[in-house]
């Protein structure tokens, strides 16, 4: 087992990383990051159905697919992630409790009483501090996790409210759980750092770890072409999402305005409004939506070309947002 050290923080990058250390390497890895603002959804879920899209995009909060399954994490300052790759028998290598016991044995020994619950959460009292998921290539799993420290929870709650029956389609949906941060657990807690670097210190010598790895420029350079290639392109952190019928409504005007899609690979196949008499700009847009992308700039792009929003608009207005998202 090698420990990595590296301090990136773009989202895009971090999560690469893991899946060019799972493939490209026979060496096992224990390793902890964090990023900046982002949301970090499963493999297979739909990415518009599990967050709060109006936020996000506002905010500029990325979205990024990873390789492995389960639910929907938010990652950012005040968030630890804790990465172990290991090699295994075929057939044996998924275990959730054995491989968050060094996490939870490092909790329990620093006074939070931490426990595995459920399929792959680590909870105290109840409240979740930490969602775990793993993918298996060939013998060996990448396992990851969160530990939420002193994460801000106002942004995680909003970014990735959902509100639900308005994305119906077949794909891994979240749970969602109250949360809480570990640092409101412990009398006089360490900075966010100081406790990264204890629980780095910790599973060094769990793991017996035998030495330190840091990345080359090779490293790097093969990380960012997979950046290039995969993780930050909108086809695979949207556009992979499962086949979705959409249904919006708002009040535009004084007029009440519903909206179903049907969606393919993130692009939007037929489309039609509803709610009486529509405008003829109305009709002439639900006639040139088939063919984009269900998101904003493209969405904002369409309603400028029919004149329904201003062409110096540089955002989609709430009611708008309500509508398409």
């Amino acid at each position: 087992m090698k420990l990595l050290h590296h301090s990136r923080r773009d989202p895009f990058f971090n999560i690469a990383l893991e899946e060019y250390l799972l493939k490209h390497f026979t060496h096992e890895f224990v390793m902890l990051w964090w990023s900046d603002p982002s949301i970090v959804i499963g493999k297979h879920q739909n990415a518009l159905a599990e967050v709060n899209y109006p936020y996000v995009y506002s905010q500029n909060i990325p979205v990024v697919r990873r390789l492995s399954g389960g639910g929907t994490v938010f990652h950012g300052p005040g968030n630890l992630n804790f990465t172990f790759i290991q090699n295994g028998e075929p057939g044996k290598l998924v275990d959730f409790r054995k491989r968050t016991a060094p996490v939870v044995d490092f909790l329990n020994k620093a006074g939070v009483p931490a426990r595995f619950e459920g399929k792959n959460d680590i909870r105290i009292n109840g409240q979740k501090i930490s969602g775990n998921a793993e993918h298996v290539y060939k013998n060996r799993v990448l396992h990851h996790g969160t530990l939420l420290y002193n994460a801000n929870l106002a942004m995680l709650n909003e970014a990735i409210r959902m509100e639900s029956g308005r994305y119906v389609d077949k794909s891994v949906q979240s749970v969602r759980s109250r949360v809480t941060n570990i640092s409101a657990l412990i009398k006089n807690a360490p900075a966010f750092e100081e406790f990264a670097k204890m629980l780095g210190g910790y599973l060094y010598d769990y793991f017996a770890t035998e030495d330190t790895y840091f990345l080359d420029e090779k490293d790097e350079e093969a990380v960012r072409l997979l950046v290039r290639e995969k993780y930050g392109q909108w086809e695979w952190n949207y556009g992979y999402s499962p086949d979705y019928h959409f249904f919006g409504s708002a009040r535009i005007g004084n007029k009440n305005i519903g909206l179903t899609l049907f969606v393919k690979k993130g692009h939007i196949g037929s489309a039609s409004f509803s709610g009486g008499y529509l405008q003829p700009s109305w009709v002439s847009l639900e006639k040139s939506l088939p063919g984009n992308r269900h998101e904003a700039t493209a969405i904002l792009r369409l309603l400028k070309e029919h004149a329904i929003v201003p062409g110096h608009q540089r955002a989609l207005p709430a009611e708008l947002f309500a509508l398409f998202f």
